[in-house]
């Protein structure tokens, strides 16, 4: 028959500064813990090792990357799931500076491969900061109506 030792447990548990929960017993040696009532008692069975404090859980974390995997694959991403604006989902201010950045870059290598004259550069610089070019594409479609190559062959 299971004997009761709740004492022993929540004695345990003050004095190692524990949960109750996360307190082991040496199934071996239960007989010897039963019989000890006093914290002494209980300080020298930790002591021995028959009484010791289990690591602590933190929540699974494997429901979690399922989840992740299906959001990579686009799943679980519907308008359902959504809350707030599109601009509480991605940064408009990040989304600027990647597209200035890639079309300051692209205006930097048609200056310096020949493609367009300072002026030139300078003008259409001085646009994109304005806005008028909203995507890559806009730029290039714009060298293309005035007669600029788009690409540099080498």
């Amino acid at each position: 028959m299971a004997q009761d030792l709740s004492l022993q447990k929540r004695l345990a548990a003050e004095i190692l500064g524990v949960g109750e929960s996360r307190i082991w017993i040496d199934p071996s040696a239960i007989e010897d813990v039963a019989s000890a009532i006093t914290r002494e008692e209980i300080r020298r069975l930790i002591k021995e090792g028959v009484i010791q404090v289990k690591p602590a859980h933190r929540p699974s974390r494997g429901r979690w990357r399922e989840r992740h995997e299906a959001r990579k694959k686009g799943r679980r991403r519907g308008y359902g799931r959504r809350k707030g604006d599109a601009s509480a989902r991605r940064d408009p201010k990040e989304e600027w500076m990647n597209r200035i950045r890639k079309i300051r870059r692209y205006l930097r290598y048609l200056r310096d491969n020949g493609v367009i004259d300072r002026r030139t550069y300078r003008q259409l610089y001085m646009w994109a900061k304005g806005g008028m070019f909203p995507t890559f594409a806009s730029l290039q479609r714009w060298l293309r109506e005035h007669g600029y190559p788009t690409s540099v062959k080498k």
